[in-house]
């Protein structure tokens, strides 16, 4: 069933937007503002009722995928802020990026987001909204403040994509879009992911691949229905750990070695860099004999990329490009 429904309104209202545009695609209007016919619409969201019956204008986010999402629908004029960012953004969207400031390192809390007076707060995580970190939705909302978080990153039951596709990806970007009335915007932005998608060149034999997230003593990994698959899947990697039924897990490094993949995908992040995990790889007796760390058959990809958002199919592509260069 779609997300989105019409909201029932007294009366029709056509609210026409100015629009600026200094490219044919999303990514390449940086400068764009809200544009098109806006229609009032309801979603349920993570099992949230989200009512937006204007394009916000006062927008912070919390998390990369949340801030790249709006970057990539040239909706940079609309953030006031910005906070938890798990990298550098890509380059295209530095100069948009760069001119909003940023709340806070992590995520902020409800004063700092308070005192920015925001009408609209994107979260890419359910986590980001607690009595503890930017306040809870429900309270939010009763400050006239609509909250919205990932629908990738919805945990309850009915709600959490079992397993997340690219279907899910761009109906996100779909959403996204209606809620500022753009949603022109959001098909110039799935037919470039779709044909990013389309020129990924899968390997000729079956490539076995452990996604490396995190930890030491217990590695963090890819499992098999998050991002960590959808995005192995579609360049063509099989995932030694696709029977967990979950988004990521934690398992053990003798599971690994029994296991010995072809490749390891790397999750390069500023707390736990590629190059740790490889220094960590290489130093342990028992990992450092696996085919892929005696051959240096390493994969990168930055965090923000591995978790659901429009960087997805970049990732899928970059990974197949670099599984080319290893031969």
């Amino acid at each position: 069933m779609p997300r989105i429904r019409p909201v029932l309104v007294l009366a029709a209202v056509a609210l026409t937007l100015s629009a600026c545009s200094t490219g044919s695609t999303p990514q390449a209007s940086p400068t764009a503002t809200t544009s098109a016919a806006f229609t009032p619409v309801t979603l349920d969201n993570c099992g949230t009722e989200v009512t937006v019956t204007a394009p916000p204008t006062k927008v912070v986010t919390i998390k990369s995928t949340a801030t790249e999402m709006l970057l990539a629908l040239g909706l940079q004029d609309v953030l006031i802020g910005t906070a938890f960012a798990d990298g550098p953004v890509p380059q295209e969207y530095e100069t948009a990026y760069d001119a909003v400031p940023v709340v806070s390192d992590k995520v902020p809390g409800q004063e700092a987001l308070l005192g920015l007076e925001p009408d609209f707060v994107y979260g890419g995580w359910e986590s980001n909204f607690s009595a503890d970190g930017a306040g809870d939705r429900a309270a939010l909302q009763n400050l006239g403040i609509t909250t919205y978080v990932s629908p990738a990153a919805c945990k309850e039951a009915g709600y959490m994509p079992d397993p997340l596709t690219f279907d899910e990806v761009a109906d996100e970007i779909r959403e996204v879009a209606a809620i500022f009335g753009v949603p022109e915007r959001a098909d110039e932005l799935i037919a470039t992911q779709e044909a990013t998608l389309e020129g990924v060149e899968k390997p000729a034999t079956e490539t076995t691949a452990l996604w490396y997230s995190s930890g030491t003593d217990t590695p963090y990994v890819g499992a098999g229905i998050g991002a960590p698959q959808m995005i192995m899947d579609a360049a063509g990697l099989t995932n030694i750990f696709a029977d967990v039924h979950d988004t990521w897990t934690s398992a053990g490094w003798e599971q690994v070695v029994a296991a010995d993949p072809d490749v390891i995908v790397l999750v390069d992040a500023t707390w736990n860099t590629a190059d740790k995990k490889i220094a960590l790889l290489e130093a342990n007796p028992a990992t450092s004999q696996l085919t892929a760390v005696r051959e240096k058959r390493y994969l990168l990809v930055p965090f923000a990329a591995g978790e659901a958002g429009v960087r997805n199919a970049d990732a899928v592509a970059s990974l197949a490009d670099q599984l080319t260069e290893l031969g």
